[in-house]
């Protein structure tokens, strides 16, 4: 698994025991996935479509690094589905672990649509594929 997104654990991210909350913790997931499939599909419009069970296994504390790792391990025929692990940058320890997040590639209607994909790339979007209207 690569990681590539950093967070710092700041006093607005922290729950009433001082430790990070796990709602933060879980949207900075959503995003950095949905990104990746959006990259990964070539296509803006892409929704959240299941979330398996969550591990939460260490807490984060305040001042704490931590690192979102994300990996494709399954193309379906309008899906990518993906495995995520966070850890702590400095001491490595797992925080959290998810076997399966699954992203569905939607057409401009809303409408899930093949997306052609059988292997992860690392082609970069052209920035024309976001226009002002929410098309492609």
């Amino acid at each position: 698994m690569n990681f590539h997104t950093r967070k710092w654990v700041k006093p607005e991210d922290l729950n009433p025991n001082g430790s990070l909350f796990g709602g933060t913790l879980l949207r900075w997931i959503d995003e950095e996935a949905v990104i990746y499939a959006i990259v990964q599909l070539g296509n803006p419009h892409v929704v959240t479509k299941f979330i398996s069970e969550i591990n939460f296994v260490s807490s984060a504390k305040q001042g704490d690094i931590i690192e979102l790792g994300i990996t494709a391990t399954e193309f379906g025929r309008t899906s990518i589905t993906m495995r995520c692990e966070v850890r702590n940058k400095i001491t490595r320890k797992t925080i959290l672990s998810i076997d399966k997040l699954v992203f569905v590639n939607l057409d401009a209607e809303g409408t899930p649509t093949p997306h052609g994909k059988t292997e992860i790339t690392y082609a970069y979007m052209s920035v024309d594929k976001f226009t002002k209207d929410g098309t492609s």
